[in-house]
């Protein structure tokens, strides 16, 4: 976000300029006791320092970036190169120099040897600020660890969970439907068709709430044809508005589908999926061959789909206050979110007895917590998990080693866990 420095550097330029000559004017006989040499000093000693200091935060920021992009995942750039920490830095260390040039120029400008006390120390309260910037921007670098990109994607995640699909009861789900208007009407004419204008665009949010109101509003029921996180073409079909009335205006629809150049975390719940299998497999790539990184990310993994299993994920229909059918939408179903979760980690970690140990570890887990119509779904997977142990792992005793459950991947199998645990 240029916008964050830029405002920055108008704001300390302005200050610098106008603060001395306020000062001035309103405190003519004031003066620091300090001689004029030093107070100079002291002033070009700050911008030279800030140049420097500068250039090191944009380094800095360079170096995560990049960092993030080849170890990680490219999707986390974005994430890094917003950082409000980063960019807030970068605008402070940039007004404090602007500053310190503006008051260096106004200093003994009417040549009686006085220096305007709230002037130089207005400058070392900026310092102070830049010095305090410098240290977060030190604390934002251990963001780099492994474990905190992976905290970081788990967190947005169960954020996204707990928005996306509140408990039943909560009022977040708006009205219960009705026996007659919980379906689309059969037959009901298309009113209007709203399609996608200009490059490529992804869905980052829906507006429920103001669709809702206007589709009751005009008696429609408003259809998303695309899912939160695809990208829409030139021409694409967004959504449709089925019913017998006026259709409602067409700005305002537009309005409430937010289109965007990525995908974000706001309405979800795949994209921090799809983050932690990014850091899973490249980690797994022959070129780093890292799997305890794909088992911590595992661990993210599983916290994200034991809530998801927990919950109602039939999320993609809004009704009004009446129980009529409004709004609806497709949203991802479990098995859809078990193989994005999964598939790819389970293909470029087949040869990895760690990987293969941790994900069925992740199966069985699941398969005892999540609701019972959605154990069948972890069952096939975890059958076909075993069947690429017996196809990939030529040895018995690799096969045995690889088809045991453990949460660490390499560490305490289940039947060690068993033999240690208590007689009842």
């Amino acid at each position: 976000m240029f916008w964050v420095p830029l405002a920055y550097a108008v704001a300390g330029s302005a200050v610098g300029m106008l603060l001395p000559r306020a000062e001035a004017y309103l405190l003519p006989n004031s003066t620091l006791g300090v001689s004029l040499g030093s107070a100079q000093l002291i002033l070009s000693t700050i911008a030279s320092g800030m140049m420097a200091l500068t250039a090191i935060v944009f380094s800095v920021a360079f170096v995560m970036v990049q960092f993030s992009a080849t170890a990680y995942s490219p999707r986390l750039v974005i994430w890094l190169a917003r950082s409000a920490v980063i960019n807030h830095s970068i605008g402070v260390f940039t007004a404090t120099f602007l500053y310190a040039i503006g008051a260096i120029a106004w200093i003994d400008r009417r040549g009686l040897g006085m220096v305007p006390p709230i002037t130089v120390w207005f400058a070392g309260v900026l310092l102070f600020v830049s010095v305090l910037f410098f240290v977060l921007l030190v604390e934002k670098i251990g963001m780099l660890q492994v474990t905190r990109v992976l905290m970081f994607a788990g967190d947005e995640g169960r954020r996204v969970i707990n928005r996306m699909y509140p408990p039943p009861g909560d009022p977040r789900q708006g009205g219960a439907p009705s026996p007659a208007g919980a379906a689309l009407p059969a037959r009901a004419p298309v009113l209007a068709t709203l399609t996608h204008r200009g490059g490529p665009g992804v869905v980052q949010a829906v507006r429920t709430d103001p669709l809702v109101a206007l589709a009751r509003r005009h008696d429609v029921v408003i259809a998303l044809a695309v899912s939160v996180g695809d990208t829409v073409m030139d021409g694409m079909t967004i959504l449709t508005v089925h019913g017998n009335g006026a259709p409602p205006p067409e700005a305002r629809i537009r309005q409430a589908v937010e289109l965007g150049p990525e995908r974000t975390f706001e309405q979800d719940p795949k994209y921090a999926l799809r983050i932690l299998v990014d850091v899973a497999i490249k980690a797994l790539s022959p070129a780093i061959n890292d799997p305890t990184t794909a088992v911590q990310a595992l661990d993210q993994i599983e916290d994200l789909l034991l809530r998801l299993g927990r919950c109602d994920l039939d999320v993609g229909r809004a009704y009004d206050a009446e129980g009529r059918l409004r709004f609806v939408m497709p949203v991802p179903t479990w098995n859809d979110l078990v193989v994005l979760a999964l598939d790819e980690i389970r293909f470029c970690g087949a040869t990895s007895v760690q990987v293969m140990r941790r994900t069925r570890a992740l199966l069985e887990d699941l398969r005892a917590q999540v609701r019972s119509d959605r154990r069948a779904d972890l069952e096939y997977f975890l059958a076909r998990v075993d069947k690429g142990i017996r196809r990939d792992f030529q040895d018995a005793d690799d096969q045995r080693d690889a088809l045991e459950h453990d949460r660490q991947g390499l560490g305490l199998s289940r039947n060690r866990r068993e033999e240690a645990a208590p007689d009842a």
